[in-house]
Parts: C-alpha cells; structure tokens; sequence
C-alpha cells in the first residue's frame, strides 16, 4: 500500500510541475463560446478529465448491463436448480 501512496505522490508531483511549466494564458473558442487568457496547462488537464469521463460513461453502462445479467443467470440457475431438488430422481436401471 505504501507503493501506491508512493507512485500517487509522484503522479501529483508531476501533475503540479507540468501545471507550473506551462501556464501561458491561451484564449479558447468553440463555436459561439469564447473563453480568454485560460493557462495552457488546466485547458490540457481539463481535456485530459473530459477524455476519461467520455470514456469511463460506455464502460460503466457495459458493467451495469453484465451485472443485471449476471443476477438474472444466477436467479434462473437458483430457479432450475430448485427445481431438480423437486424432481424425484429415477430408480438406477430405469429407462427414461
């Protein structure tokens, strides 16, 4: 666990001497929105945040859905297997 705090600590570390680096004011215009003087840096941070949110949003559908079928396979697992504790089994020897 400490390794973790460790490569967090450096990751941060990173993350502020890049944000230090690199802040120039840069003005940003998309569409009819216009923003001015905004550092370089929070605009790529910033980007780099929206990438992970679009990209983290289908994954986290796609786990959502495999969850609820993986609790609708085991209800009918539980179902059948109920089911075949009902069932009286065959005498050994007999046709079906």
């Amino acid at each position: 666990m400490a390794i973790g705090y460790l490569v967090v600590a450096l990751l941060a570390a990173a993350v502020a001497v890049f944000a230090l680096q690199n802040g120039t004011p840069t003005p940003v215009r998309f569409l009819v929105w216009s923003l001015d003087a905004i550092p370089l840096a929070g605009l790529i941070l910033g980007s780099f945040v929206a990438g992970l949110i679009i990209g983290v949003v289908p994954l986290a559908v796609h786990r959502w859905r495999a969850r609820s079928r993986l609790q609708r396979l085991q209800a009918q697992v539980r179902t059948l297997e109920a089911q075949r504790e009902q069932t009286p089994l065959p005498p050994p020897g007999a046709t079906p």
